[in-house]
């Protein structure tokens, strides 16, 4: 039941917009608090690649999920709407191939 229910999140672009956003948004949050955002980030930065291993399976979940956990362990890179780009990717580039 439990991948069926995720399997039907999987399918409303929109939904998996709304979650994109949210998770670039509480990884965002984290820069703006100096300081703790640094430590705050390598809690963050795992959660967040394995949010994003979930959310698009096979090679683009897998190097979204690596170039995500790069973008939140590294320093002031925060700003990089990941999760966004992924779903851009995801839902207009690589239909068009």
């Amino acid at each position: 039941m439990k991948t069926q229910h995720l399997e039907t999140i999987k399918n409303d672009k929109g939904l998996m917009l709304v979650l994109g956003l949210l998770f670039d948004a509480i990884g965002m949050m984290s820069f703006t608090i100096p300081g703790i955002g640094e430590f705050a980030d390598i809690i963050w930065a795992p959660i967040a690649a394995l949010l994003m291993t979930r959310m698009y399976k096979g090679r683009v979940g897998k190097v979204a999920s690596v170039l995500t956990f790069l973008e939140e362990i590294i320093p002031f890179t925060d700003i990089i709407p990941s999760f966004t780009l992924t779903w851009i990717y995801t839902y207009y580039f690589q239909k068009q191939k």
